[in-house]
């Protein structure tokens, strides 16, 4: 159930019966179960736009002790490493190692669409960040799309050191030639990390694949 929750992000008891092909009250049994070991916790879902009657179903998301399961036993010597780099060559230093990082976004997002040209930008990019270990999902926002990464494989040490969130959204925006915003990160306390992709983003891409060059490019 942790897994599910870690691969879909912050759901309802309801979501991950029907998910999970188990019957409410085996569900609650596990939550119960999942919140009294400290992995997950009970919080009001988020509602974005308008807000309809009634309470907004409640989630559950994990919690860091339950994210410390998937893959981050190598969190401190990271912050180690990298409190040791900005002591000795700067911040400037940690803004290069973090964009160096995310150079498989840039990389492996061309190589995706060139295998699969039918995927939208956010689709191609869900394709990318998941192969990387985010688990991320795409939704449909009325003014574009959200990506949504449901697991960050370094969200303990982005929340010291945020340039690694930084330099994910500036990745994004690069591929796609437009800017995006980040409306929340899993280093900074959010169940998920949400990138909102306006509409203009993939017209923005064809727009940059099919105009030809000019008379000065030719030459």
């Amino acid at each position: 159930m942790a897994r599910s929750i870690l691969e879909n992000g912050p759901s309802t008891a309801a979501a991950l019966a029907e998910r999970l092909g188990l019957t409410p009250a085996a569900v609650r049994r596990h939550l119960e179960h999942l919140t009294e070991s400290g992995t997950v916790e009970g919080r009001e879902q988020k509602v974005y736009g308008s807000r309809g009657r009634g309470r907004p179903a409640r989630v559950f998301a994990l919690t860091d002790a339950g994210r410390d399961a998937f893959d981050q036993q190598y969190d401190d010597l990271a912050v180690a490493a990298l409190r040791f780099l900005a002591e000795t060559q700067g911040e400037d230093a940690v803004v290069e190692f973090a964009r160096r990082r995310v150079g498989f976004v840039e990389r492996d997002y061309a190589a995706v669409t060139a295998e699969d040209p039918t995927l939208t930008p956010a689709e191609a990019l869900a394709r990318v960040f998941t192969a990387g270990g985010y688990a991320a999902t795409v939704r449909d926002l009325p003014i574009g799309d959200q990506l949504c990464q449901q697991h960050c494989p370094v969200a303990h040490v982005a929340h010291e050191f945020p340039q690694l969130c930084e330099a994910e959204t500036e990745a994004i925006g690069r591929v796609l030639g437009t800017h995006v915003q980040r409306l929340a990160t899993i280093a900074h306390g959010d169940g998920v990390c949400t990138t909102c992709i306006p509409s203009t983003a993939s017209s923005t891409q064809t727009q940059i694949q099919s105009t030809p060059p000019t008379t000065k490019e030719k030459a």
